[in-house]
């Protein structure tokens, strides 16, 4: 082995780790967006449903942050996909 395939081989274990890592955040990320709109679908009126409104759209605002840099700008699979709710996605204009 010349040193030159071992750097391709810890290049490729390198980016193999740095892809893992980001499919593992992004899944912690779907399950914050998920946690969120089912607390804010049990506070559907009344006291606490501000407090929750503002917790999904933070979550999905964050969820559709992280989608972007890694290159996923398609937003209209994964607003069906989780049934996001209008209002939240009204929220997202404000940041």
């Amino acid at each position: 082995m010349t040193p030159r395939n071992g750097l391709e081989a810890g290049d490729a274990v390198l980016r193999y780790e740095l892809m893992e890592e980001q499919a593992q955040s992004l899944g912690r990320a779907g399950r914050k967006v998920e946690a969120a709109l089912a607390t804010l679908d049990q506070h559907r009126e009344g006291e606490g449903r501000n407090a929750a409104l503002k917790a999904a759209a933070d979550a999905v605002w964050s969820y559709f942050v992280q989608r972007e840099v890694l290159g996923l700008r398609d937003r209209k699979a994964i607003i069906s996909e989780y049934g996001i709710p209008r209002e939240v996605l009204a929220r997202l204009g404000a940041f």
